[in-house]
This record gives C-alpha cells, structure tokens and sequence, in this order.
C-alpha cells in the first residue's frame, strides 16, 4: 500500500495509491479513516508523504561512506536530527543557501513510523512502522568541516527531500539504493550492507527519544556522496519504494 499526501480541491489530504488512482481518505493513515473518493494519480500535487516532528539521522551507517569520510566504523548508531522546516516532497526545488557554490546528495531510506515508540527492541520495532519512502539527506559538506558538528550544514530549508510516497508492504532489509545525478548512477548499496540495521536504528532512537506518528527516521547513506550545483536534477531511487526527485536551484 503506498500512503501519500497531496494538494487537492486547495486542501491537503491522505491518501492511498495505485499506479493511477489516489483514493482520498478520511484522516491521517495513522488514524481510523473511511475512503472518500478519487482523484487521477497524474493530476494529484505529490507532497512530503508525512508532517513529522522531527527527522532522527543516523550517520555513518554503511562500511563505504564512513571509509570514504575518514571515520571509523562505529560501535553504536551515531544519530542527529534535521529540522521538520527542511522537509520538501518529490518534484520540489532542493535551494543552495546564499554563499555556497555546491550542497552533497546522501540518498537514504527512509523510516516513517505508525505509532507512538519508546523503549521498544528491534524485534518490536517492525509493529511501530507506518512504512518506509526515498530521502536525500542533502548536506554542505563546507559548513559541516568549519562548524565540526551538522546542525547548519543538515539543517537548511529544503535540506530534507521526502517521497514520493511511504510504501507499506516492504522488507527494508535488503533493498537496492541509487543516487542518480542527471541520469548519472553516483550511489548504487543495498540495505542489507548497513552496519546497523533499519530495526536496530529505530530501536537505539526510542531509548533516546519518543518517537511519534509520522517522525521520519534516515538510516545512513552509502558510498558515493558528492557534489550537486544549481540546475542538476538529483533521483533517490529505492527498490520496491519508489522514486524521488528534486531539481537543485
């Protein structure tokens, strides 16, 4: 079941998709709804597929990347937070901040979660996900070396590309994950070559915070980060999820 969130009728709604139908629900997905109608899957205004409270990141999460950013391979998740106010939906513009020439893809997969989670195990993890969906954990790799920590350069307005839908019905454990710049393949990871796993992450954050209905969890990006410029079209492609794509201004 893809779960998506669109502009329709000049209102925001949820919805539920197929490959060319959007049958409008009633409430949140994390909510009891009743369907309400359709609306043409190409005449829907595709939205980032959830409104969280905050995005948890869990960094150097692949053997590749931390290889090719000089760090040792972590004994536990290292785990950050981008703003909600970063999020952005597929088909939206990535903008470079004033003062900077160029801005990192990191394609990701991307948790959303269904239900309030504390404290739980990576075995009870799987029972809180709503689904999973495509995310670019865009970075300035200029401001992460100058400030020494990633606030500012993860944190910019649109720094958070999310979509294009959270797909249900999938094993996050070994999905194919590209980053392809201007029909260019930059990225190309399974999930299965993470060092910690989509459920241990979720595990590890809920014994650090509460996690709610819609919080997006970014599980590590792999080899192959690197520089995207103005005019550059960037696609996270992720293997039974779907296909998210920005233009970068």
């Amino acid at each position: 079941m893809r779960v998506v969130r669109i502009f329709h009728d000049e209102d925001v709604r949820y919805g539920l998709a197929d490959d060319s139908m959007v049958t409008l629900i009633s409430d949140e997905p994390f909510a009891a709804w009743e369907p309400e109608g359709v609306v043409p899957l190409p005449h829907a205004q595709l939205l980032a597929p959830s409104v969280p409270t905050k995005v948890v990141c869990a960094g150097i999460n692949y053997r590749g990347h931390a290889k090719e950013m000089g760090h040792q391979l972590p004994t536990e998740p290292v785990i950050f937070l981008k703003p909600p106010t970063a999020v952005i939906g597929h088909g939206a513009e990535i903008r470079i901040p004033r003062g900077l020439e160029t801005v990192d893809h990191e394609a990701e997969l991307a948790v959303v979660l269904g239900r309030r989670t504390h404290n739980v195990s990576p075995e009870e993890a799987s029972a809180h996900i709503l689904g999973y969906t495509c995310a670019n954990d865009v970075t300035s790799r200029v401001l992460q070396k100058r400030d020494g920590q990633w606030a500012r350069a993860k944190g910019f307005d649109t720094f958070c590309p999310l979509g294009p839908w959270v797909e249900t019905d999938v094993d996050p454990l070994d999905l194919e994950v590209e980053c392809i710049v201007n029909g260019e393949t930059r990225q190309s990871a399974r999930t299965s070559e993470m060092i910690f796993s989509v459920y241990e992450i979720v595990s590890f954050i809920s014994r650090v915070m509460t996690l709610l209905p819609g919080d997006a969890v970014l599980t590590g990006t792999p080899l192959g980060v690197g520089p995207m410029v103005s005019g550059d079209v960037v696609e996270v492609r992720i293997e039974g999820v779907g296909s998210l794509v920005n233009r970068v201004v």
